[in-house]
Parts: C-alpha cells; sequence; structure tokens
C-alpha cells in the first residue's frame, strides 16, 4: 500500500472517534448519563467471579517479566448496551475477544485507556497510587468519545476485586508491581459514523518490573514538529487510542538517529510532550530564577497525567523552585542550553515515574544536557519518593490501600 495513502487512513480513522463528540453534539443526540444511584449502572456488589480452570506458571524470578510481556490469569468485563444498560460486573479468565468486522473501535477509533499500577509494601498489603484520579480521566475520556457515563468508585471497587484475585501475581520488590490496563471499546457492529450504542469496560494486568531493563539512565530525543501530536480543540488531554498510533512514525525515525522517542513541538515550537510522557525542565530563568516548569493544560494539548501532578505538588511543598505551568519553546531551552542555564529535563508517567533526558537532537545537531549517567539530583528525589509513596515506606494520602477480599 502507498505510505502516503496509509498514514492519510491512520490519521483520519484516529481522529473520527473523537470527533463523534462533535457529531453528537450538532445533533443533539441525547446519551443517558450516570445518575447516582440508578441500579442501571455499574454496580459492584454484583460482581460475578468465575475462577481459571488452570493457573499459568509464574516466573520464580519477577526479574525475568518483561514490561507488558506476561498477563495474568484473569480479566474484569463489564458491557454496556444501550437498551438494557451496564452488564452484571464480571471476572473472568483471561481471553481473546471475538468481533464483527464492522465493530465501531476497528474502524473509528472509539476506545480510551488508562495506566495503573498494584504495588505491595513490605507488609504484603497492596496499594494503588491515586487511582481515583485514573478513573475519573477514564471517565472524561469516554465522555470524549461520546459514550454514556458510569460510576468511577464503582468500577474502582471491581478493580480491586479483580487485583485481590490476582494479589500473587504481583512482585514483593520495590520498583515491581502489577500493571493494570483499564480500556473502553467501541461494540456496535455498525459501518456508520455515529457514537457507539454497545461498548465494552475490560481491565487486565501483567506484572512489571522497571519500565527501562537497563536502568535509570538518560535518553535522547529528537525534537520535531513536522508530526504534531496534539493541537488546540484536539483530544491530546484525554487518553485515547487515535492519539497514540500517529506518533509511531515520529519515534521510528527518532529511533534511526538514536533517539529513544520524539520531544513534540506545537505549530509554535512550543515544547508539549516526551514521547507519550509528560515533559518537566528544571533550568534557571531568565529572571535568574531557578525554576521547574511544565507545559500548561489550559488548551486541552497536554494529558492531565497523574504523575505529572504528583511532581508538581511535591515541588511545590520542598519549595526548592518555583514551579510553573507555562510554555516554552525549543528556541528559549536552546538559549538555555547555550547559557549554561539549564539544569535538568526529563519525562515523567505511570510507567516509568521519571525518564532523565540528557540530550536531544533538533534540526541535526545534538545538545547533551549531562551524561547519561548523570541524570539529575531533583529527578531522583522525585522518582525515590513517589516510588516510596507507592510502596508504602512513606505513609500518604497518594497511597491507597486495598482492603482485604472476603471471597
Amino acid at each position: 500500500m502507498n505510505k502516503k495513502l496509509l498514514g492519510l487512513g491512520l490519521a483520519f480513522g484516529a481522529g473520527i472517534g473523537a470527533g463523534l463528540l462533535v457529531n453528537k453534539c450538532c445533533k443533539k443526540t441525547e446519551y443517558p448519563m450516570y445518575v447516582e444511584g440508578t441500579e442501571k449502572d455499574i454496580n459492584s456488589s454484583k460482581i460475578e467471579i468465575i475462577r481459571a480452570k488452570k493457573l499459568k506458571k509464574k516466573k520464580e524470578d519477577p526479574k525475568d517479566y518483561q514490561f507488558g510481556k506476561t498477563y495474568t490469569d484473569h480479566m474484569l468485563e463489564i458491557d454496556y448496551d444501550e437498551e438494557t444498560k451496564f452488564s452484571v460486573p464480571r471476572i473472568v479468565p483471561f481471553h481473546n475477544f471475538s468481533m464483527h468486522p464492522a465493530t465501531s473501535v476497528l474502524h473509528y477509533g472509539i476506545t480510551a485507556f488508562e495506566g495503573m499500577k498494584a504495588y505491595k509494601d513490605k507488609d504484603e498489603n497492596i496499594r494503588f497510587f491515586r487511582p481515583m484520579k485514573n478513573m475519573n480521566r477514564f471517565l472524561e475520556s469516554g465522555r470524549r468519545l461520546a459514550l454514556p457515563d458510569f460510576d468511577p468508585e464503582e468500577l474502582l471497587k471491581c478493580i480491586e476485586m479483580l487485583v485481590w484475585l490476582e494479589r500473587d501475581w504481583i512482585p514483593n520488590i520495590k520498583g515491581y508491581s502489577c500493571y493494570l490496563r483499564p480500556v473502553i471499546l467501541g461494540t456496535d457492529p455498525f459501518i456508520g459514523i455515529k457514537p457507539s450504542h454497545k461498548f465494552k469496560i475490560c481491565v487486565f494486568m501483567c506484572p512489571v518490573g522497571p519500565y527501562y531493563s537497563d536502568g535509570f539512565t538518560g535518553i535522547q530525543l529528537h525534537a520535531q514538529k513536522k508530526y504534531l501530536r496534539a493541537w488546540e480543540g484536539g483530544t491530546g488531554g484525554n487518553k485515547l487510542g487515535g492519539n497514540y498510533a500517529p506518533t509511531l512514525l515520529p519515534i521510528k525515525i527518532g529511533v534511526k538517529m538514536d533517539c529513544k522517542s520524539v520531544l513534540f513541538l506545537d505549530h509554535e515550537n512550543k515544547i508539549t510532550e516526551a514521547g507519550a510522557m509528560n515533559c518537566m525542565i528544571l533550568w534557571i530563568n531568565e529572571n535568574s530564577e531557578k525554576e521547574l516548569i511544565t507545559p500548561s493544560l489550559d488548551d486541552n494539548t497536554i494529558l492531565p497525567g497523574i504523575t505529572r501532578e504528583s511532581i508538581l505538588t511535591l515541588a511545590r511543598e520542598w519549595g526548592e523552585c518555583k514551579v510553573t505551568e507555562g510554555s516554552i519553546t525549543i528556541k528559549e531551552l536552546i538559549k538555555a542550553f547555550n547559557e549554561k542555564r539549564l539544569l535538568e529535563m526529563f519525562g515523567c508517567g505511570t510507567a516509568a515515574i521519571i525518564s532523565p533526558i540528557t540530550s536531544f537532537i533538533y534540526k541535526d545537531k545534538t545538545y547533551e544536557i549531562s551524561d547519561k549517567k548523570d541524570v539529575g539530583k531533583f529527578g531522583i528525589k522525585l522518582f525515590n519518593t513517589i516510588l516510596d509513596i507507592q510502596h508504602g515506606y512513606i505513609e500518604h494520602e497518594w497511597s491507597h490501600k486495598i482492603e482485604e477480599k472476603d471471597f
């Protein structure tokens, strides 16, 4: 297939799902939204559990688990139909889906997802990190796809039951966890651009170690604006499947330049995100202030990362630097580099927590911020603090402990 046509097709398909909300609003199509207390919403108290007859063999050493390669024995499924509303939640053996060829998710990108983790502390308690942030963002992503609301607290209760059932899969090693992937899929078997009358919520798990197997070392990024990740009025602030496929080509181009990923710029050359991560810069600004700056969420081009928000909160509490949600252009970044005001730069997100950016390439010139092993004290402090909260070494309101389940 012609590569240009394939690229156009991918971009068209990725954009249609998000465009359904606009289509819905223009046609004034009314969909039932969540009303607290309704029996037609997700109901965790009615959950059904069907156990796998044969369990998978776990690896003796959790360090042998590669990120996203091994999946646990069970998964959570909740179906929605416009006529019957939400089905009874079911925890079932992990299995493949069977789909009609016309299923809407396959054609119009009607899908959103989340990324969260389950941890064990030293006393074998199971913990989440700020899970309601994930649930509420998941809800907002569904709304952007014109899907009906659900009760995020009830969904979290269902997820807790899945995690409790699969608790033996969670490695009890600091830095290791079980990654959870909640996903929502439009399942209407219909060829046509309209909101999906049917969808499925699914949650599955996989044991994981550190995102980068070679350890906490710096990465190099390719800064470019030929391929935009998001734009004002678009869906960059939602975690939709259609946001990610179009980034694969620029990332692939960057890999050929010995870069781990891409530093995305917008049409005004402002820094937006570092691959699939939020981007943070620690520098001395032109007012001679030590400042941590990250792109703001104002125009909905930046994903409201939970790790991002946590970093900003911690940095403000510590008071070591000014904390700003604003904008910075690649020209300003290079100027700071040339004037030796660029102290640290890193990406942040659920998978890696902190990913130090020790160099970037822009217009065929490489800018070495630091040695790959000299990743910056501020980033390391943030990484260790968040990791300690996640694993319960630091008691914190962000650490959500799962109560023991009786089933």
